[in-house]
């Protein structure tokens, strides 16, 4: 079922999902199981699995020269998909990206969720690589999200990249899109941030998932914006629970959010870090009941599997990461409400 099917079919109540990663490369499928196994339970509308571009490494040879080589860390995305759906009955969101990928192996790419009825796809751009000082595209691939935007709804028209194949059978996806409440760090300005944003949905998005935010003011402000710029589709709020100290500084850096300066308060007077894990988990449920008295269509957790938050410092602005224990325990507390 599409991601905008689940929202209008849950006739104003509010739905939620998560996000999580594919395991590192030689880990098996088990490790996604014991991630999402606890969350189950708490029925997920969807589940969004993100994609990861190509790093590049450096092995020397026996002449003493360096071999560059490219390597994908966490493989596996669109079987990841499949074997959800298998094992758990639950819709997912595979995250299809620019980087590294030309548009051929996209279109493969969209083909195989095809043949494997996934029926939703989120499309990013995705960051430049730690060897790349900005994003580079591939020489056959797409600068920009729009450019995929624009692929996947020709491919939904039943257009291909061969203009000359015949009988051919459209797809049928789902298309969503990120969105940044306090702008994409690359934008000049908020505005200009939106218009982009505008002309995705006029590419054929159906929907928006946010970046992380921590002051719901700034979600409910943007919603108003899109409304006044005729951006009418349904808008997800990502959300994620502090769960350390150190985050109050490695957070802004690699996701350019803000933190209230209440939360910051509230976390700096915690003794403990069990301390810490309960605050950045309680202004999550406060922050998630604020959002369902508002009526926001679905709540988006970012999630992973280590019980200890990573931030390094070059991570993609849509790939955050807070432990499924953490996210377990947020939900817990949520779905207990009256």
């Amino acid at each position: 079922m599409k991601v905008t099917e689940h929202i209008a079919r849950a006739n104003g109540k509010t739905l939620f999902s998560v996000e999580i990663l594919p395991p590192l490369k030689g880990k098996s499928i088990q490790s996604i199981y014991n991630i999402l196994d606890p969350i189950m339970e708490f029925k997920p509308a969807f589940i969004d699995v993100t994609y990861h571009r190509e790093e590049y490494v450096y092995k020397k040879r026996e002449n003493g020269l360096l071999e560059k080589f490219s390597m994908r860390k966490r493989p596996g995305t669109v079987a990841i998909c499949s074997a959800i759906i298998n094992h758990y009955n639950v819709d997912t969101v595979p995250h299809i990206i620019c980087g590294g990928f030309s548009r051929e192996e996209t279109e493969n790419a969209l083909i195989d969720l095809h043949f494997l009825n996934i029926d939703n796809v989120l499309l990013l751009r995705g960051d430049a690589i730690k060897s790349e000082p900005v994003f580079e595209a591939h020489p056959l691939g797409h600068r920009y999200a729009i450019d995929l935007v624009k692929q996947v709804a020709n491919m939904n028209t039943g257009k291909y990249l061969d203009e000359e194949l015949q009988d051919v059978t459209p797809t049928n996806f789902c298309i969503g899109v990120a969105a940044y409440p306090e702008k994409h760090f690359e934008a000049p300005n908020l505005t200009t941030d939106m218009r982009w944003l505008k002309s995705k949905i006029e590419a054929g998005a159906e929907y928006l998932v946010t970046q992380m935010f921590f002051d719901n003011s700034k979600y409910f402000a943007f919603v108003e914006k899109c409304k006044e710029m005729g951006i009418n589709v349904p808008i997800i709020p990502g959300l994620k629970p502090i769960t350390t100290r150190k985050q109050l500084t490695s957070l802004p850096k690699a996701f350019h959010v803000d933190i209230p300066q209440e939360l910051i308060d509230r976390i700096e007077a915690c003794k403990t870090d069990a301390d810490v894990k309960s605050e950045g988990i309680q202004w999550c449920v406060e922050q998630s009941k604020e959002l369902m008295k508002a009526g926001a269509p679905c709540l988006h957790y970012y999630t992973m599997s280590n019980a200890e938050i990573r931030v390094p410092s070059r991570m993609p602005s849509m790939v955050p990461m807070v432990s499924s224990e953490m996210m377990a325990a947020s939900t817990t507390r949520l779905m207990s409400l009256p």
